[in-house]
């Protein structure tokens, strides 16, 4: 069974674009509802499926399979609008791989960061661009943002 564990922040400063090259991401969601979300995703010329289950502590199920990416381009079509767009950009620190997330459109001036832990209890080095945690606040969840963007907070 596919296991997330991970911790969200916010990020300050921009030191952290110095770090690494970003890749653009486009998603959309098939179902929002907190037990279940399905999100389509597109990253460069790759397609993606992702169902996940009910956030439980910083631990939910995951499962992510590989589409072709003219059917994630035709299901995103079909997803709720609007769609999550976003430059993600993946920096190794502390011996792990945190991911930031700067949106655009709807949500354009958000930026957060994540990382992917082994265990709800490890112990984890924070970079100094990383600034209050949100990983426990359902308003910075990508699938929220499709019904409350960041714009309108």
């Amino acid at each position: 069974m596919g296991k997330e564990i991970e911790r969200k922040y916010l990020v300050h400063g921009d030191e952290w674009r110095k770090l690494a090259k970003g890749v653009r991401y486009r998603q959309g969601y098939l179902s929002t509802v907190k037990e279940r979300t399905v999100r389509v995703r597109t990253v460069d010329a790759n397609g993606y499926l992702t169902i996940k289950g009910i956030t439980v502590g910083a631990t939910r199920k995951e499962f992510e399979y590989d589409i072709p990416a003219a059917d994630a381009a035709v299901l995103l079509e079909l997803c709720e609008q609007p769609l999550v767009e976003k430059v993600r950009y993946k920096i190794p620190f502390g011996g792990l791989t945190w991911e930031v997330d700067e949106f655009e459109g709807a949500n354009q001036g958000l930026i957060v960061a994540e990382c992917e832990l082994s265990s709800e209890d490890q112990k984890i080095e924070l970079p100094v661009w990383i600034g209050e945690e949100v990983s426990g606040d359902p308003r910075y969840f990508n699938s929220n943002l499709i019904a409350h963007p960041f714009s309108k907070w």
